[in-house]
């Protein structure tokens, strides 16, 4: 069964289409990268995913669960959103770090207020916050940051910042990892530190959604791609076999834009 089986997803602001008819499944441990052009709805795909923005039609199912369901409101209660959104770890363009955070607290932080709901928190107080203290600092380490935790997010640099970004997301352990053009805000000599983190992921085959423009990144990291164009579906596939050898039109006009781009 697919961890994550997304159904018919519509979006319009007012009488613009932004998603139509987005159908596609994902399985346990695949990466998916959805490429296109600026515009074209991958940002505003992801946003559905995570709750921020409402589809107007359509379904989104993870590990078997109706998480949203436009035709049935009691999938659509605001109040369940917040633990919905624990499905999905969402890596921003922008780092949106707190800046009066260390990057250890910026890991921790929401793991910690979750925690704080617990009915045995007052009881465990000092165990669990040394645990999630713990966890956090794997996590750095895991991003190359063990000797940055205690440095706040203007002592970092861009790279590190996102890499804390990517931690922070990782810490509520979601289902699944979705990034929102995860180097576009970084300096180009930065953004093979961020690639090398979200490599390493997938070969740990955490289960990911990466919105890129790299199309090198995705044809080597991705196990599918999909192709989006004016909110709609283009061409998905093997993302090998879609980024060299698309099928349809849109797709060779799209890529042969990024041809110098092979480096990533």
């Amino acid at each position: 069964m697919a961890i994550l089986e997304v159904k018919n997803i519509e979006k319009h602001f007012g009488s613009t289409r932004v998603l139509e008819d987005i159908s596609f499944n994902l399985e346990q441990g695949q990466a998916l990268a959805i490429i296109g052009s600026s515009g074209s709805g991958k940002t505003t795909l992801l946003r559905c995913l995570n709750f921020l923005e409402k589809p107007d039609q359509g379904q989104i199912i993870v590990q078997g669960k109706t998480l949203f369901d436009a035709a049935d409101p009691a999938t659509q209660k605001e109040t369940e959103i917040r633990k919905k959104r624990l499905h999905f770890g969402l890596v921003f363009q922008s780092f949106h770090l707190f800046p009066q955070y260390t990057a250890l607290k910026n890991v921790t932080l929401a793991k910690e207020l979750l925690a704080r709901e617990q009915p045995d928190f007052k009881a465990r107080r000092k165990q669990i916050l040394s645990e999630i203290e713990a966890e956090g600092r794997e996590l750095l380490a895991r991003m190359g940051l063990a000797d940055r935790a205690g440095h706040y997010p203007h002592q970092l640099s861009g790279g590190q910042q996102q890499r804390v970004a990517i931690a922070r997301a990782l810490a509520l352990h979601p289902d699944i990892l979705c990034f929102d053009e995860p180097t576009s805000a970084l300096d180009p000599e930065l953004t093979g530190e961020v690639l090398k983190v979200i490599r390493s992921l997938a070969q740990q085959r955490t289960t990911m959604i990466i919105v890129t423009h790299e199309m090198a990144f995705a044809r080597d990291v991705a196990d599918q791609v999909i192709f989006m164009d004016s909110g709609v579906i283009v061409e998905q596939g093997d993302a090998r076999q879609v980024i060299e050898h698309p099928s349809q039109e849109r797709t060779k006009q799209f890529l042969s834009r990024y041809s110098g781009n092979q480096d990533g």
